[in-house]
Formats: C-alpha cells, structure tokens, sequence
C-alpha cells in the first residue's frame, strides 16, 4: 500500500461512503464486525472497486496462553480470504480465557514467558492466513512490576522471532508515556522501524483521578497536538508509512475525519518531500 491517509470504516458512514466515494487514501474495518455475514459487507465489496482496504482485528486475543480461537480464526481467515486487504492487523493483548470473552484489550506482562505465548500465536495466525500480520502497540495505564522487558525490546524480539511487522499507533505512545511517566523519544528510540508498516493516529480523553490527569485512548475526538507532533518526529525518523485516523466513539460527521486524515496526508506529503531533497 503506498504511504497515504485513510480513515476507519465506521457504520454511520457506509451508506454516504456508498454514494459518493469520498476522496481517501485507503478504508479499514474491524474483522469482527463481518464476520457473521451482513447485507453491509456487500457495500465494503462494492467499494474494493476505488479504495484499498486494510483489516484490524480486535478479537484474536494474541497474548492467551489457552492458543487461539480456531473457529474465531477461520472465520477472520474466510474474511481476508475474501476481500483481499493490503494489510492485517491486531493488538499486543489478550482478551479470552478458557473460552470466556472479555469487552477489552487486557495487557499482558514483558516477560519471556508472554513473549513465547504471543510469538506462538502469531505465527499460528500468519499460518491460517498465509501473509504478514503487523501487531498494534497496545495504550497503557499501569506498568507490570515482574515486567523484564521494554515494551520496544518485546516488540523488537517479536518481530525476529515471528517476522510480523509492526501498526505504530502514535496516540497509544502518547498515552501510555503520559500516564507511565516516559518519554516518548526515548521509547522510540529502541523500537524497530524498519518492521513498521502502518501508523494508526487517534484522539484521546483526559480523566482526572486523585487530581493527576490520566490519558484515556478512547478514539472520541480529534488527534491531540501531541500526537500530531510525535507523528511528524515518526515519520521523519523512520519514514512515511500508510497512515489510518482512527474514531470509534462520539462519531462526528464524515466531513471532520476526512479532514483529519487530509491533514496527515499533507503531513506525509512534507516529509516525504524532505526526504527525497535530503537524499
């Protein structure tokens, strides 16, 4: 996919989207929300025709030490199967337990141990869909005391071992680095850039708890100016990428998220120009 900005396909927008196929660099969908069979889908394969579609998963549950869903697995294997995105993708966390489904992304520890369970699973799941799969880094609120690893270094030691690539999510670095008290330039500094194949840009709440601000990735707003900053070091640093403006609560109007995403689209555009001068 070439290193353009596209935004999350929402329900709200599918039937304007249908109409009058907006101008936009690519469109994403959540797997689950198709996986059951809808009369939506045949819009989304209707628009495969003008638009390059990506896949994020939310439902893998990589990090369970149970293994995967197989049956959650085929269905999301039929679906990519079936529309042929230009890239897969999920999180860095679980979110079943012996069968049980929990409404969340969970974190899991950076500990060897975790990082056999979640290689194993990636592995597993590039099997089933026979191509790369890019793990998202995950938003934190706490960090794990028995953690013996950076989060860099776990998704550093990921990427060899598995040979996925990695969705940077630039708001989740915001947050987990506000609310873990890190910098933000010092994370990226042990990060991998070389396996990043997708930038996510989002919006986030501010909660106020025991009189500290605690950043929230809620996906109900525009992309914060900390975030556009840190984005325009990303991609400086470690290059353009395609680059989805995610939004999956208080919806607004289509008109503000394409404009969102024309605003990082032109920030790509600068750093890809300067790019090309400096070389």
């Amino acid at each position: 996919m070439k290193p353009v900005a596209g935004i999350g396909l929402r329900s709200p927008h599918l039937a304007e989207i249908g109409r009058d196929r907006p101008a936009t660099g690519f469109l994403e969908i959540h797997a689950e929300n198709y996986l059951g069979g809808s009369t939506a889908f045949l819009t989304i394969e209707r628009l495969r025709a003008d638009y390059e579609f990506s896949v994020h998963a939310v439902g893998l549950s990589l990090g369970s030490v149970d293994g995967l869903d197989e049956a959650h697995l085929a269905r999301v294997a039929a679906l990519v199967k079936r529309l042929e995105p230009a890239c897969v993708s999920d999180h860095l966390s679980w979110s079943v337990h012996d069968g049980r489904y929990f409404n969340d992304l969970l974190p899991l520890p950076y500990t060897e141990e975790a990082l056999d369970v979640v290689a194993r699973n990636i592995e597993r799941l590039q099997e089933a869909l026979g191509r790369q799969v890019s793990i998202e880094n995950p938003s934190c609120y706490l960090g794990f005391a028995h953690s013996t690893l950076s989060e860099p270094e776990f998704l550093a030691e990921l990427v060899r071992r598995s040979g996925c690539g990695l969705l940077f999510d630039v708001n989740n670095i915001v947050v987990t680095a506000h609310n873990l008290r890190l910098d933000p330039r010092d994370w990226l500094s042990g990060l991998p850039g070389g396996a990043i194949t997708e930038y996510h840009l989002a919006g986030h709440a501010v909660n106020d708890c025991d009189g500290q601000a605690i950043l929230i990735d809620d996906h109900g707003s525009r992309v914060g100016d900390e975030v556009w900053t840190l984005f325009d070091d990303v991609i400086r640093r470690y290059g353009v990428r395609p680059t989805l403006v995610e939004w999956d609560s208080d919806i607004p109007e289509l008109a503000v998220l394409l404009d969102e995403a024309a605003r990082a689209g032109r920030m790509i555009q600068a750093a890809g120009a300067d790019a090309a001068r400096a070389a």
